[in-house]
């Protein structure tokens, strides 16, 4: 346990950070999620859509440092690729 009031303080940020960090994991997964559902539905334009909202989604994360510039790339990467595997 924490002794000192700076300590203490860390703490309590790092509670903060951690909660805010988890919320922003979570809107990346959720659109995520959005984009393969439309795949796996066949619908080729919401697709499309889906992964138009999701990329600011996943920089913006990635622009806080909730993952690393080369993941939210990667991540974006193959959501692309995935739509344009479309028919």
């Amino acid at each position: 346990m924490a002794n000192t009031a700076s300590a203490k303080k860390a703490v309590r940020v790092q509670a903060r950070k951690t909660a805010v960090n988890k919320a922003r994991r979570s809107q990346v997964k959720t659109a995520i999620r959005k984009v393969d559902d439309a795949i796996a539905a066949g619908d080729k334009t919401a697709a499309q859509a889906a992964v138009k909202a999701a990329e600011p989604v996943m920089m913006r994360a990635v622009s806080r440092g909730v993952y690393h510039k080369n993941t939210g790339a990667r991540k974006v990467s193959r959501l692309n690729k995935a739509v344009k595997a479309m028919k």
